[in-house]
């Protein structure tokens, strides 16, 4: 099951305004923003779950303009998270973050991130306490 999408655009500042009015019709708000050395990263949510997002913006980098595709699927548990790093690492994929707990989207959010053979951002994620 699908976790989250992310998807990277030009101007995130810009994009996140324009989408927030598109998207407010079927109740769809800003939840999150983060600053990071690449500009901010925006989140989406349900208004009535703002927590739970589901749609993410980043922009590029100067060195990396490209613009990659993030799909995050949803892991029962830390352990599978975890099999699932050690199973992309095994193939030869690239892993981008090791499996760990990242607080800053919410104290239990624990994810490892991957390249896909051309380039995409994958995660396994698991929203639980354990």
């Amino acid at each position: 099951m699908f976790d989250h999408v992310g998807i990277q655009v030009t101007d995130v500042s810009a994009s996140a305004v324009a989408l927030a009015a598109a998207l407010q019709p079927i109740g769809l708000v800003e939840s999150q923003r983060f600053e990071t050395p690449a500009g901010p990263v925006v989140a989406f949510a349900d208004a009535s779950r703002p927590e739970l997002p589901y749609f993410w913006l980043s922009g590029g980098t100067a060195t990396d303009p490209r613009h990659e595709s993030h799909l995050a699927f949803q892991a029962g548990s830390r352990a599978e998270v975890d099999a699932v790093g050690a199973a992309a690492a095994a193939t030869g994929l690239e892993i981008l973050h090791e499996p760990r707990l990242w607080p800053e989207y919410h104290e239990h959010y624990y994810g490892v991130f991957f390249r896909d053979l051309d380039g995409n951002n994958l995660e396994a994620v698991s929203h639980r306490p354990e």
